[in-house]
């Protein structure tokens, strides 16, 4: 953890970096706020060199869930020592917001911070995206100290497949694929018109799906420039599959991504939620109802644009914006706000409850018919042409089952502090699908700042425990994790 909160220092040197660049008036309370940062990390790195370096499963999941609180409090410093974000309260959701890459903010007015905050912002995101922990198993032989633990711990998705025999060879492959998408898609943003601070904090929030915007209108302030929306949904697609398929693809081994279950039905699921989504905008949707994204829904290419965007934005939980979907029609609110559940593959940036996931279900609900006929027949569930082992559906189910009754107990919790209806369920689901525009008050053109300070922790511990795929955070919650055996 002190590691983690020395590279969270190194990651805000940056931030001043790019406000001495930009000469926002910002950069010695940035720089001030890494330096403090460093100093503590150095700090607990010091006063704990001398301790077992075994990392065991135990362990894996503390310095995971810690280590990702100890990163959301250290990363609030910016915030406050600039002044952005005076409020600690407000400030620790933005952060949490940020690395967790939900997208859900309590700025009215983006544009008016300065640029150096602005990156950092944006720089949570991108930390978070691939797992602040995958990066530190990279470093973390230095250290003499396993990773494995740590991986499995933080890997989203039920299977996290490994590249390379060593864990930390996988972490630097993932991370490189990562990076090297992030640069790709800021040097298409910049060539379509974007300046070169948008694009890069664009690309930093896209390919980590969080969704955090330099514009109060997010990417809707294009709505009149089509190809950056495309590259955008482009790299939202890409930020949603499973980053192990890209490095197949980068090797060519093409057939393999292409008879990838989950990625099929990834594929299949978009273009058909498009498809629904467009013809109801084309012959239903009134253009009047949405006065703040002024749009012209006459045009096929527009209303097919605007639903693949906010489809994709949904499901890989990007939260990005080209115009407010609730206002659409009555049955694309419903529409989008059941795409909260769906997620994107396992193994990637994206929050919700995965494709993966929802397939095993279907699959095994299925099968309940032939074995209810044929009683004594042993009919297993199939993923990918493998038989999956029984623990694993056993492991889904429960996860699907915890996953609503912790969205059923998170909307009760927000209706109680008073949110009405539409805006509990909306920042329930949202929060732990890590998707960030929701319903009601909670819409994709306001923000999170009305709710109450309380309703701003629980819903930041939404945010952690959907990033954290559930059991890695709450297993710490039971007594017998304590217990030693």
């Amino acid at each position: 953890m002190g590691l983690l909160i020395l590279c969270n220092g190194g990651f805000m040197i940056l931030a001043a970096i790019f406000s001495a660049i930009y000469k926002d008036g910002v950069t010695i309370d940035i720089a001030f706020a890494a330096i403090v940062t460093m100093i503590v990390g150095t700090l607990a790195m010091f006063l704990t060199k001398g301790h077992e370096k075994e990392v065991g499963r135990k362990e894996g999941y503390i310095i995971v869930t810690f280590g990702w609180l100890t990163m959301s409090l250290s990363g609030v410093l910016p915030y406050i020592f600039t002044g952005a974000i005076p409020d600690f309260t407000n400030a620790f959701f933005e952060t949490i917001s940020g690395y967790t890459t939900t997208g859900a903010s309590i700025l009215d007015d983006i544009e008016v911070l300065p640029e150096g905050v602005l990156f950092w912002r944006s720089l949570t995101h991108w930390i978070g995206g691939m797992g602040i922990i995958v990066l530190a198993i990279a470093i973390l032989p230095l250290l003499g100290i396993g990773g494995m633990q740590l991986f499995a711990a933080e890997a989203p998705g039920p299977a996290s497949d490994k590249l390379h025999p060593r864990i930390t060879d996988t972490a630097k492959r993932l991370w490189l694929i990562y990076f090297g998408y992030t640069v790709a898609e800021t040097i298409l943003l910049k060539l379509a018109g974007m300046s070169f601070f948008d694009a890069i904090n664009h690309s930093l929030a896209t390919l980590s799906t969080g969704g955090f915007s330099t514009k109060n209108l997010s990417v809707a302030y294009w709505n009149d420039q089509p190809l950056i929306q495309y590259i955008i949904i482009l790299f939202m697609f890409l930020a949603g599959t499973n980053f192990v398929l890209s490095y197949y693809a980068f090797k060519g081994k093409v057939q393999k991504v292409l008879h990838d279950e989950e990625f099929r039905f990834y594929g299949i699921f978009v273009i058909s939620f498009t498809v629904i989504a467009a013809l109801v905008i084309f012959f239903k949707a009134n253009v009047e109802t949405s006065e703040y994204y002024p749009m012209v829904f006459g045009e096929a290419e527009s209303a097919f644009r605007h639903s693949l965007f906010q489809v994709l934005s949904v499901i890989t939980t990007t939260g990005f914006v080209t115009a407010d979907f609730t206002s659409w029609t009555p049955f694309l609110t419903i529409f989008f706000f059941g795409l909260m559940f769906l997620g994107g593959c396992a193994g990637s940036t994206s929050g919700g409850i995965k494709v993966m996931r929802h397939l095993l279900i279907i699959k095994n609900g299925l099968l309940e018919f032939k074995r209810t006929l044929h009683v004594n027949a042993i009919i297993p569930v199939r993923y990918n042409n493998k038989t999956v082992r029984e623990h694993i559906v056993y492991n889904i189910i429960a996860f699907f089952v915890l996953y609503m009754l912790l969205f059923i107990i998170g909307s009760l919790v927000l209706g109680a502090l008073g949110l009405d209806f539409m805006s509990a369920i909306g920042g329930a689901a949202s929060s732990l699908g890590n998707v960030g525009p929701a319903l009601g008050t909670l819409n994709p053109v306001s923000n999170y700042n009305s709710l109450p300070a309380l309703g701003k922790w629980w819903c930041g511990f939404l945010m952690l425990l959907g990033r954290l795929e559930l059991f890695t955070v709450l297993i710490l919650f039971t007594p017998y994790f304590w217990k030693k055996i």
